[in-house]
């Protein structure tokens, strides 16, 4: 007798199982089906009404009540990433056209100057007295026209001697401006406003013509080289926004634009150059550092919905749709997670009703009760988490 109690206890423990899992489990009709064992638990005898369950399940009483969110339009992020170079927005290389020594070097290495700050001189002093020189030779030249000139008003000076003597004055003021420039050459000054590059110079050395003295960059923007597919060549446009993450700097992101576009893909790399722009005020890039460049494009429109609403079986990703007041069962595939919409390839359309709460009471074709009030909000296009 003990032992048949133990098997009766174990009988009616799995017949309440069974019972809680057919009434319960989503998924549990379409295995008794596919077994053959709903017809023979007799839930085919039900009324089609009350056979796809209210809220007990097969044979329950009444609609179920569950919570709907409308079905937005969403857009595939599709994102491009690139490794770029950076370099200066201007990059200036100094050199000295002519031949000298250094007497005097007005900068540092690494600091910054303003256009037309003095960097270095040369020696001037036989410059300086060419422009003497010069000078007198115009004055002497000037005085001689004038005097000539007073003296053409009684006659006593042909106009010969006149012309020759104002062509005197015109060939010293030309000498005297040859002078002044020579002497101007001698000091070295800064084409453009920027940061100075280390000088390898000291008073007393030799310079001579065309030797390099420094360079001179202007990074209060830095531009970045990169290649894109040219899959891609028909999304771009300048002034398209840009993500930059120097490769050197963890978790620094900064936001820039595109700054050019070249016209030609290359044939071997099927790629096309692409120069972006981004903003260095607080001057922690450099000119020849790495980055990483990313870029989002606008893809395909699909239905957007909570994700909430997206349920799993055994024939995989499915949303209850609310339609002429019953549940539907859709097939969705998953293109794309955000941080709270999931955009699906599916039958939907925006505006349409799908289950967030309740779901798992409802079967295919079940009447749903959509009480009065506010439904969930359902993203739109956000972007994407990766």
């Amino acid at each position: 007798m003990k032992l048949l109690s133990q098997v009766l206890l174990s009988l009616g423990l799995v017949a309440v199982a069974l019972y809680v899992w057919i009434t319960q489990v989503p998924s549990a009709a379409g295995y008794l089906e596919r077994f053959g064992l709903a017809e023979r638990l007799g839930l085919e005898a039900a009324e089609p009404a009350t056979q796809t369950a209210g809220r007990g399940g097969w044979g329950g009483g009444g609609p179920t009540s569950v919570v709907v969110a409308p079905v937005a339009e969403g857009k595939i992020d599709d994102r491009l990433e690139a490794i770029g170079d950076g370099r200066a927005l201007h990059t200036v290389t100094l050199r000295s056209d002519v031949t000298g020594v250094i007497v005097e070097i007005a900068v540092m290495g690494g600091s910054f100057v303003e256009q037309g700050d003095v960097v270095l001189r040369l020696d001037d002093q036989a410059r300086q007295i060419a422009v003497e020189r010069a000078r007198l030779n115009l004055q002497s030249a000037t005085e001689d026209a004038e005097r000539l000139s007073r003296l053409s008003d009684s006659g006593a000076v042909t106009e010969v001697s006149l012309r020759e003597a104002r062509l005197a004055v015109q060939t010293a003021e030309l000498a005297l401006r040859e002078a002044e420039y020579e002497l101007a050459q001698r000091t070295l000054r800064a084409p453009l406003s920027g940061w100075m590059g280390v000088l390898d110079l000291a008073v007393g050395d030799r310079l001579n013509s065309q030797d390099v003295v420094a360079t001179i960059t202007d990074r209060s923007k830095i531009l970045i080289d990169f290649q894109v597919p040219e899959r891609a060549v028909a999304f771009i446009d300048d002034g398209m926004p840009i993500t930059v993450r120097p490769l050197s700097l963890p978790g620094v992101e900064l936001q820039g634009t595109v700054r050019a576009i070249d016209n030609i893909v290359d044939r071997e790399s099927r790629t096309l150059r692409v120069q972006g722009e981004v903003d260095n005020s607080g001057d922690r890039l450099r000119a020849g550092m790495a980055f990483t460049v990313t870029m989002s494009f606008p893809g395909e429109s699909l239905p957007s919905v909570d994700p909430l609403a997206v349920q799993w079986s055994d024939e995989g990703s499915f949303v209850w749709a609310v339609r002429e007041g019953k549940a539907v069962r859709v097939p969705v595939t998953i293109r794309q997670r955000n941080a709270d919409s999931v955009i699906v390839a599916a039958d939907l359309s925006p505006g349409e009703l799908v289950v967030t709460e309740g779901v798992q009471n409802l079967r295919p074709g079940a009447e749903v009760d959509v009480p009065d009030g506010p439904v969930a909000e359902s993203g739109g296009t956000v972007p994407s988490q990766g």
